[in-house]
């Protein structure tokens, strides 16, 4: 356990990069030799997309990392925050402890409640307008929510009390979860739903991304499926039934067109037809 801490703690910016790189490199391959759906369409180009969407994010949390980083050194030095007010235990279980309330905070209120704040949706809509889903859709996310993400990541380092170290393993595993959960995958249905009960699994999370309500509105989890099911956001729907979309935005000359799709949270609202 002192060496993960050891390593991420210190983690070169170099390492973070080919953890992403390869991540969708390693999912990438097997998309393509085992693909849940066969899709109709240029996958460089709707990787062309997701890409530049992906680096947007990557720029924008650099920039604003330091901010990141003081909030975490701030928590420490002042013994603020969750993890700094509970009895001292086992180094494993705060660190279990830690993750999970970031996740929580950081990511599944944060999905939440963009789904549930119209002004956010705007933002969030981006990416639910992919309907060709696959593991470089995953960083899909407009500038404008990444900067919203961000805000959530650090009140969630904030409240939760988490050392830099913490955050950075955070967010290597919140990399290959969301990889993984949108990769073009399928797993044996069994494997899947016993997976479920403790990460959001590939099945799972491509309900969220069913093209009507209410299942858009459901399995808002990052990496913890524990969040939903404590919840009642928890929902399930046959992959063979999956639809990928949103049905406000359905027109591929729409969603697979960078300049248009930067421009969509600032259009007048579409609402969904069940909402």
């Amino acid at each position: 356990m002192n060496e993960i801490i050891s390593y991420f703690g210190t983690i070169p910016s170099l390492h973070r990069s080919l953890i992403l790189v390869g991540g969708i490199t390693i999912f990438w391959m097997i998309e393509n030799t085992f693909p849940l759906f066969k899709f109709n369409y240029k996958k460089w180009n709707h990787a062309g997309i997701n890409f530049f969407l992906t680096f947007t994010t990557i720029l924008i949390n650099f920039v604003l990392a330091f901010i990141l980083l003081q909030t975490a050194d701030w928590t420490i030095k002042n013994n603020f925050g969750i993890l700094q007010w509970i009895p001292e235990i086992p180094l494993w279980l705060y660190t279990v402890i830690g993750l999970l309330l970031l996740d929580l905070i950081g990511a599944y209120l944060a999905h939440f409640t963009e789904h549930k704040v119209k002004f956010l949706w705007r933002f969030h809509l981006i990416h639910h307008t992919d309907t060709w889903i696959d593991t470089t859709s995953g960083n899909r996310h407009h500038p404008g929510e990444s900067i919203i993400r961000f805000i959530f990541t650090t009140f969630g380092v904030l409240i939760v009390g988490s050392p830099m170290w913490m955050v950075f393993l955070y967010q290597t595993l919140s990399v290959i979860s969301t990889q993984f959960t949108h990769a073009n995958i399928s797993l044996p249905d069994k494997v899947d739903s016993f997976l479920s009960y403790f990460i959001v699994s590939p099945n799972m999370h491509k309900v969220h991304h069913h093209y009507i309500l209410p299942y858009t509105d459901s399995n808002y989890g990052n990496i913890f499926s524990i969040w939903d099911r404590l919840f009642g956001t928890f929902m399930t729907l046959p992959k063979e039934k999956i639809i990928y979309g949103v049905d406000t935005h359905m027109n591929p000359n729409e969603h697979n067109n960078l300049k248009k799709l930067l421009q969509i949270p600032f259009q007048k609202h579409r609402s969904p037809k069940n909402r």
